[in-house]
Formats: C-alpha cells, sequence, structure tokens
C-alpha cells in the first residue's frame, strides 16, 4: 500500500463537489450559475476541514464564488456553523440574497438566523429616554425620529437598517439603541420586548448563523475572560474576508476611551432623572463638568498630531492638566451617582459606566488603581460586560487619535495570536479562513502567524477569468522616486494618456490624502473632460453611485476604496495605484509592532511591512476585474516595482496579468488592438 497517496475525499466532500458540478443541484437551480474548477476543489477542501474539524486557510481568486463554496458544505454537513464577513452590508447580502438561493437549491430545510451587534437594533428604553428630549439639531432630524418612533410600533426585527433614509452615521442612532454600558439587561422594563434578546434566541436556534467579524470578535474577546458568550456554541467557523481580521483582533484584545461615551454618560445620567425627579439636583451640575472636561481635553490636545502615542500627549503641559481635570470630573459623577445607585437600574448602570471610565483612563494614564472598586456593579446581562484590562505583562502600546471633536485613547495589544489560538482551541471546531487576499507570492506564512494557526491546511483556489485577454498590467517608464516633491504632477503626466486611451472610467488609488488632493487640484486646472469624484466632498456610496451613472468619470480615492467596492461592467476599465501602500509612518500601532519585531530579533519589513503592503495592493488591484466581461488595465506607478528587488514579490502576488511599459499597448487595448504580451514570471524578467 502507498502510504504516501491522499486520503480519500469524504462523502460530504464529494456531496459538495457534485451540488457545484455541471448539471448539479446549483446548476439547476440557480440561473446563470456557472460551474467552476476552482469553485468546486474550494468547496471539497472546506468540507474535509468540517469533517476532521480542522483549520483551513483559503485564497479564492476573484470571481471564485467562494460564497457558494462554502455554504454547500455548511448546509449539507447539518453542523452548527457560524459565518463571519467583513461588514454589516457583506453580511446582509449573504443573509438575504446568497444563502436562501443555495439553500433552495440544495433543499435543505435548516433553520438560519441573521445576528448583529446590538448598535444596529433598536432599543425601547433609549428610545422612550428620547422622547421630549432638546437633543434634536434640526426640524428633519425631529421628523426623522418620529418615523422611528412609529416604524418601531410595527417592526418585527427591530433592525435599524429597515428605516429608510437613517444613516450608520446620523446622531439618531446612539439616541435609539444601546450600548454595553448603559444597557439595563434583565432590569430593563422593556426586557421582554428586547430586540436584541430576541436575536440572540434565534441565533442559539439556529443551524447557521451569519454575523460579521465585529460581533465575532467580541465574542472571543468576552470568551477569552470566560464571561460567557454572544453567539452561540458551534461545531463551524467559517471567516470570509479574513484578511481584515488580525488587525481588527487588536481593538477588540484592546481597550479604550473616547469622547463619545464620556458625554453620552452624563446626558443619561441626567435623562434617568425623569424615572426620579428629585435626582436632578444632584447630577445637573456633575453631569455638565463631564461635558465640560471632556470638551476642554479635545481642545487641549489642539497642538497635538492626530495620532501618537501616550508619550508623545504628556510632552504637552495642557493636555496632562486637562486629562486629570477629566479624571476629577468622572469622580464627581460617581460621587453623585452612588447615593441614587438603589433608585432606579439606570442610575446603577450609570455608576458602572463612571468607575470602568476611569479605571480605564487611569490605566491610559499608567497610573496606580487601574483596577475598578471590587464593588462595582456587574450589569444585570453578564453577556454584555466590557472584557477586562489587558494584563501588565502583555506587549501592548497605548495612543490617542483626534478626530475634528472627539478623541479616543487607545491602549492595543501587538499580538494577538495567542488569545485567538486559546480560544480556538477551546472551540474544538472546524475554521475556514477565506478571502482573496492572504497569500503572499503564494505562501500564508504571514497570515498564519498572525492568527497562530499551526500547521494549517492552505489552498490557492485561482480566479477563473482569463487573464490575458480581459486585463494588462501597465507599468510607466520614467516616474521620479515616490518621495520627491514633483511626484504627482508626474504620475499624471504618466496616466493622463491612459485616461484619454480609457475614455476616462477609472479610479486612482492613493496611498495618502494629500497625494489625493494634489491630483485632484491638477486634474480640475487641467480642465479634463471626464467628470471627478473626489473622496471627502461626498459620503463613499454617493460618490460611488455617481461614478457608476457617469459612465466616463474618474474618482479619486484613498485606502477605504481599496476593498469592499464593486464596479462591474465598462464604468471601471482602468485602476491606478499611485504607490505601494506601505503603512502609514504616522500610526503608533504599526510603529510599535515594528519595534516589537526588533526587539525580538525579526526583521520589520520582511516580517510585517512588506506582507502588509502586499495585501493592500492585492485589495486594490482586485477592483478592476469584477466579472468574465470586464477588460481592464491596472496602472502601477511606483518605480520601486522594478528598481527594488522586493518589487517582485509584488508582482509575483498578482494575477498573472500581462505586463508592458508601452503607452502603445494600452491604447491597442482599448483600441482593441493590443498587441500580445507575454506574462513574465517575474518582474526582473520582464524588466
Amino acid at each position: 500500500m502507498d502510504d504516501t497517496a491522499p486520503p480519500a475525499p469524504s462523502r460530504l466532500a464529494l456531496a459538495a463537489r457534485e451540488a457545484l458540478e455541471e448539471g448539479g443541484l446549483l446548476a439547476s437551480s440557480i440561473e446563470a450559475f456557472a460551474p467552476r474548477s476552482a469553485q468546486q476543489a474550494l468547496s471539497a477542501a472546506v468540507a474535509e476541514a468540517f469533517q476532521s474539524r480542522g483549520t483551513l486557510i483559503a485564497e479564492a481568486g476573484t470571481g471564485t464564488g467562494k460564497t457558494f463554496a462554502y455554504l454547500v458544505p455548511a448546509l449539507l454537513s447539518g453542523m452548527k456553523t457560524i459565518v463571519s464577513t467583513g461588514t454589516r452590508a457583506l453580511q446582509d447580502q449573504l443573509y438575504h440574497r446568497d444563502l436562501p438561493r443555495v439553500r433552495d437549491a440544495l433543499g435543505v430545510g435548516l433553520k438560519t438566523a441573521l445576528l448583529k451587534g446590538r448598535a444596529n437594533y433598536l432599543c425601547h428604553h433609549r428610545m422612550h429616554l428620547a422622547k421630549g428630549e432638546p437633543r434634536f439639531h434640526s426640524r428633519e432630524m425631529a421628523a426623522q425620529f418620529q418615523r422611528i418612533v412609529a416604524w418601531a410600533g410595527r417592526t418585527r426585527m427591530g433592525d435599524l437598517a429597515e428605516v429608510e433614509g437613517l444613516g450608520e452615521d446620523s446622531p439618531l442612532v446612539p439616541m435609539v439603541t444601546s450600548t454595553t454600558d448603559n444597557c439595563l439587561g434583565s432590569e430593563c422594563p422593556f426586557f421582554s420586548e428586547c430586540f436584541v434578546v430576541q436575536a440572540r434566541q434565534r441565533a442559539q436556534s439556529a443551524d447557521l448563523v451569519v454575523v460579521n467579524h465585529h460581533l465575532l470578535l467580541a465574542d472571543l474577546a468576552l470568551k477569552q475572560e470566560g464571561f460567557g458568550e454572544i453567539l452561540p456554541g458551534a461545531q463551524a467557523f467559517v471567516v470570509d474576508e479574513a484578511h481584515q481580521l488580525p488587525d481588527l483582533a487588536s481593538q477588540f484584545f484592546g481597550e479604550a476611551l473616547s469622547a463619545r461615551p464620556l458625554v453620552e454618560l452624563a446626558r443619561d445620567a441626567v435623562a434617568e432623572c425623569k424615572e426620579v425627579p428629585s435626582a436632578l439636583a444632584s447630577l445637573q451640575e456633575p453631569a455638565r463638568e463631564l461635558e465640560q472636561a471632556t470638551r476642554a481635553l479635545r481642545s487641549a490636545m489642539d497642538d497635538l498630531p492626530v495620532r501618537g502615542t501616550r508619550q508623545r500627549a504628556s510632552e504637552l503641559d495642557a493636555s496632562e492638566a486637562a486629562l486629570e481635570a477629566l479624571a476629577q470630573a468622572l469622580a464627581g459623577m460617581q460621587a453623585a451617582l452612588e447615593p441614587l445607585e438603589s433608585a432606579a437600574p439606570g442610575f446603577e448602570a450609570c455608576l458602572f459606566r463612571a468607575k470602568d471610565h476611569a479605571a480605564r483612563l487611569r490605566r491610559w494614564r499608567d497610573l496606580e488603581g487601574g483596577e475598578p472598586p471590587d464593588d462595582a456593579p456587574v450589569p444585570a446581562d453578564p453577556d454584555d460586560r466590557a472584557p477586562p484590562p489587558l494584563p501588565d505583562d502583555v506587549d501592548s502600546v497605548r495612543w490617542y487619535e483626534l478626530s475634528a471633536r472627539g478623541f479616543r485613547l487607545s491602549r492595543t495589544p501587538l499580538d494577538v495570536a495567542g488569545p485567538l489560538a486559546e480560544h480556538r482551541e477551546r472551540s474544538r471546531a472546524a475554521w475556514v479562513f477565506t478571502s482573496a487576499t492572504l497569500a503572499i507570492g503564494g505562501q500564508f506564512d504571514h497570515y498564519a502567524r498572525k492568527l497562530g494557526l499551526q500547521a494549517p491546511r492552505t489552498l490557492l483556489a485561482p480566479s477563473p477569468f482569463d487573464w490575458p485577454g480581459q486585463a494588462l498590467c501597465y507599468l510607466p517608464k520614467g516616474l521620479p522616486e515616490p518621495a520627491s516633491r514633483d511626484y504627482s504632477a508626474a504620475l499624471l503626466d504618466a496616466v493622463r494618456p491612459v485616461l484619454e486611451a480609457s475614455a476616462g472610467r477609472a479610479f486612482l488609488l492613493f496611498a495618502s490624502h494629500r497625494a489625493l488632493r494634489e491630483v485632484a487640484a491638477l486634474l480640475r486646472a487641467a480642465d479634463v473632460p471626464w467628470p471627478l469624484f473626489v473622496q471627502g466632498e461626498a459620503p463613499r456610496g454617493l460618490l460611488l453611485e455617481r461614478f457608476r451613472a457617469s459612465g466616463n468619470g474618474v474618482l479619486l480615492g484613498a485606502a477605504s476604496f481599496r476593498e469592499g467596492v464593486d464596479v462591474a461592467g465598462d464604468a471601471l476599465s482602468v485602476v491606478v495605484i499611485d504607490k505601494l501602500p506601505f503603512g502609514a509612518p504616522d500610526d503608533p500601532v504599526f510603529e510599535a509592532r515594528l519595534e516589537s519585531i526588533r526587539r525580538s530579533g525579526g526583521n520589520p519589513f520582511r516580517d510585517e511591512q512588506l506582507p502588509q503592503a502586499v495585501i493592500a495592493l492585492k485589495q486594490g488591484a482586485g477592483r478592476l476585474i469584477r466579472s468574465e466581461r470586464d477588460r481592464g488595465v491596472l496602472v502601477l506607478c511606483d518605480p520601486r516595482l522594478v528598481g527594488k528587488s522586493y518589487g517582485r514579490v509584488f508582482l509575483d502576488s498578482l494575477p498573472p496579468l500581462p505586463r508592458s511599459r508601452d503607452i502603445d499597448d494600452v491604447r491597442g487595448f482599448f483600441g482593441g488592438e493590443c498587441r500580445p504580451v507575454v506574462p513574465a514570471p517575474t518582474g526582473e524578467d520582464l524588466f
């Protein structure tokens, strides 16, 4: 017997393949379904991971159909499965569109559920408190609130996504939703009607639950310390858009204190006086002082860079004084709330929040006494308790970030591989991590190390697109070094002939907002014939809608347009990337991570900077070809791609696009007369 022969595929793997083959259940039931060999291989690999309770990392090239590839074995297995997606928009798409189609095609009757974080569900208690509040800044805001009140009487799910015209950033959202801090749990007078509780109950009884990474990680952070779980226990986890997980995990295993929760604590304490009017006299002044101290701290930090370390903040005397004033205001709020603790559940919750905020502030300032007092009240719902502070021996960085009117004081661990690995071990479940961008030069070592994965099974499922026929990679000649003062002008000189050949229809993606603004100004000064859509001048969704409708637009965007943006068809035929997307030098967490690698004997560039930039470049390049009918040109402007040895790593990580340095090839591509350009195995061989 040949001991090296691969094991026979499991029944689940065979069934998954058959369902996705020509003439299979999906092809017979779903219009326009096209069988793909890479999709079948991915589905079989997911099935084997399910059967063995193993771990799989799978990069699925654009167009593979990875959603169907993992849904088929998940539904056929009958195992309790959690599917986590990158955003709430993808979560809704998966649950409302993809999942029903696959379930109906397979003919399985499994129960499914959609579970979002509590900030997505109406809170009856918070809405009740907001009635009559003088916090509506306009008639339009007041009218929208009345529409929410009317909707609240007829909704079954309580998902605010059902409310037309209510954006995620609307100031009404925090007024009608709860947080882990202000939720009253089982003490709430509306507990029997709670939409969050109902959503969790549906998830507990479902066979397949669709969540997003924020909810998944919030749950893992709580499980890490044994405080219970939001999500039900599962036999299998599928993490889609898995490239986002390491950075998000750092946030959830850290802790932060920001301006908005402080202001909300002050306002909520006063609002609770509706139930106990006599308390207003003792709470009004401490609440006012807390709001004032919060605003004063933001003003005191005006002279600081937008982001920086705790040490940088301490160099400014004004910010140190303001931090102390905020600590005193929190102490005053705590003292005012303590005699009222038993008067109403809302006061008890506010007292817990005041103590928790004060402890977080002390820990961020690195002062003694950062732990909450032993007698600090515990929220009525233990599932919602915030994770405890990071242990002192965890390698972490204290840093701040400023917004227009607010601030965030954070403590972030530099390595989350340990806690993530511990949770996976305890779960005894199958874990599948998949995305279009996980591998660096065909290898998964970097991603596996980030998540603490030991010898996982890996799979590269190639894109089914005809890259030589559908796309071209153009690297302009003669560009100066990216740090040059005249780089933006030189870039535009190189890119304009491409835009003329394509008649616009382009994304220009920039590594910095400064470069974006410079090129936007140059394009406008040149009076180009294409409509321009510039990030920051309108909401992202509106910019994309206008870009698609224009038919020949040029959209200028930064990092947020590198992923989660899907423009199929002729509207997008060119993607320009100005520079290799190395991490921002002013990111305190990134810099601290590099220093930690250096201290441990690693190479920061090889081990962190280069892999991160490769993934970001792949995300940006992935905007170009979204279907079998798309055609387009990827323009990579950074001369380091051909002038530095590490440029080969970037080029070898991209799909097999033909490459050229001749603008005539671009003109020929759009004119239908493109000279054949043979894909090169490495940048060095071509250039």
